[in-house]
């Protein structure tokens, strides 16, 4: 082989396995030991979702950061107790047909017994259902990542915007959850107002891994400026507005705070003031929201859910221009020549009673806070 041929062999090996390298980087394998639920990402995308079969108390399932070491097709099983004995591949096979190692004994691979799946079953490996062991067989290249972790609160957003959070039972003994924990995990999606601290205790208590819905948060942006996160009463919430049942909520104090607006609330009644009108508003873990159909009385803007340059959607406002009212200009002032007799009650007309702005009056004044 001329030097030329032996250099271009070489730049291309270097090629290949840098090439094979980078693409392995592009996906990752994350697993749960808490859910039994293994999550395959490509290139930052969740492309599947596979139930698993993980190691029993005694032999619990290690959590750490792995990679993609070793496949094989076809893998023998070897007895760990006893090296002699070895399986055939076959249906007799405890490893199934395909093989993955991440660290020492510790492998992804198939089953024999498929009705283990869901449980904590095995000897530490991570089992797989075979037509899904092989279709991540072929997915994944040696180098591919593999995080393994334990949490009992999972908390995602849907392919349709939802917000939902899973709690499961404590499998492995190994995580005692409260409400505060919860909050913690729901807190940064904007939803967790809309969330009682009843509900999230039920649902700890009921640690099923169901799904529980929350509502669809989004970003608001009045005048081109995005809602910040906001202090109120101590409290932090990330400022979303929040779409649930059917409703658009607004968080109206960040609102408020960009537009530099005084509002009056009443509590009493539900409702909120600014210089521009009155609205129903809800009261939800101390945050105030009003419907964003109401956007327009309460804060002068117009606007709404609208989809942006990146493809998100967001909350959209634009402030109106402001119509001061006009000065009134006085009647001119009569003389004693212009003066006419007082109508009687019979004759008085029926746009000049005295009595027509009193109620009006009285209500809006019994409703300040």
């Amino acid at each position: 082989m001329s030097v030329l041929k032996f250099l271009a062999a070489i730049i291309f090996s270097v090629i290949f396995i840098f090439g094979s390298t980078a693409q392995a980087a592009q996906k990752k394998i994350l697993i749960n030991s808490a859910s039994r639920l293994m999550q395959f990402f490509d290139g930052g995308v969740k492309v599947a979702v596979y139930h698993l079969g993980l190691g029993k108390v005694s032999t619990p399932t290690p959590t750490g950061y792995f990679q993609i070491r070793e496949k094989e097709i076809n893998p023998p099983w070897i007895d760990p107790s006893d090296p002699e004995f070895e399986v055939p591949s076959g249906p007799d096979n405890p490893l199934g047909y395909r093989w993955m190692q991440i660290e020492g004994n510790y492998g992804i691979h198939g089953t024999n017994r498929p009705e283990s799946i869901g449980g904590y079953v095995s000897n530490g490996c991570i089992r797989m259902i075979e037509r899904d062991v092989e279709e991540l067989f072929d997915a994944v290249e040696v180098g591919t990542p593999v995080e393994i972790n334990y949490n009992r609160i999972v908390v995602e957003k849907t392919p349709e915007g939802d917000v939902v959070y899973y709690i499961y039972p404590d499998g492995y003994g190994w995580q005692d959850i409260n409400v505060a924990d919860v909050k913690k995990w729901i807190e940064p999606f904007g939803v967790l107002a809309f969330e009682s601290d009843y509900n999230i205790s039920q649902n700890i208590e009921d640690s099923d891994g169901e799904p529980n819905f929350i509502g669809k948060p989004y970003n608001v942006e009045i005048n081109g400026e995005l809602t910040q996160p906001t202090d109120a009463n101590n409290t932090r919430f990330f400022a979303k507005a929040v779409v649930r049942d059917g409703i658009s909520y607004m968080p109206v104090v960040p609102i408020a705070k960009i537009l530099k607006l005084k509002l009056e609330w009443n509590k009493s009644e539900s409702t909120l003031k600014s210089r521009f009108g009155k609205v129903v508003c809800y009261e939800k873990k101390d945050q105030l929201y009003c419907n964003s159909d109401d956007a327009t009385i309460l804060f002068n803007m117009e606007g709404g859910l609208q989809t942006g340059e990146d493809g998100a959607k967001v909350f959209r406002f634009k402030s109106l221009p402001i119509i001061e009212p006009t000065t009134p200009v006085e009647p001119p002032k009569t003389t004693d020549k212009d003066k006419k007799t007082k109508p009687t009650d019979e004759t008085k007309p029926a746009d000049e009673t005295e009595l027509d702005d009193k109620p009006q009056v009285k209500e809006y004044e019994a409703a300040k806070p």
